[in-house]
């Protein structure tokens, strides 16, 4: 003989939504959201710290010119790009901080 649980606390368990599991899932979704961001905006503040860091950033696969204030470089495009150096970090001619 097959035993069928009619339990009203069982039925109603079944019927409810699970709003604990979806505030879960929401709340592991948002930790992960935010640790890219978190990982691209360091990945990004790490690169303008140094030439070599910024040219490898850009993708430029050919150095043209280069001294303490700015490099010139070729991407694998064949666009040629400028950097410059401004308060210590490098950024792409025109795109510096104060320049938007």
């Amino acid at each position: 003989m097959i035993m069928v649980d009619t339990d009203e606390r069982f039925m109603t368990h079944i019927k409810e939504p699970r709003w604990q599991q979806v505030v879960s899932i929401i709340i592991v979704l948002g930790i992960i959201v935010g640790e890219f961001i978190a990982y691209q905006v360091h990945a990004t503040n790490l690169a303008h710290t140094t030439f070599d860091r910024y040219y490898a950033f850009r993708g430029c696969v050919e150095l043209i010119d280069k001294t303490d204030t700015y490099g010139d470089c070729r991407l694998q495009s064949g666009q040629t790009i400028k950097l410059v150096r401004i308060n210590d970090k490098w950024y792409l001619d025109g795109d510096g901080p104060g320049i938007w």
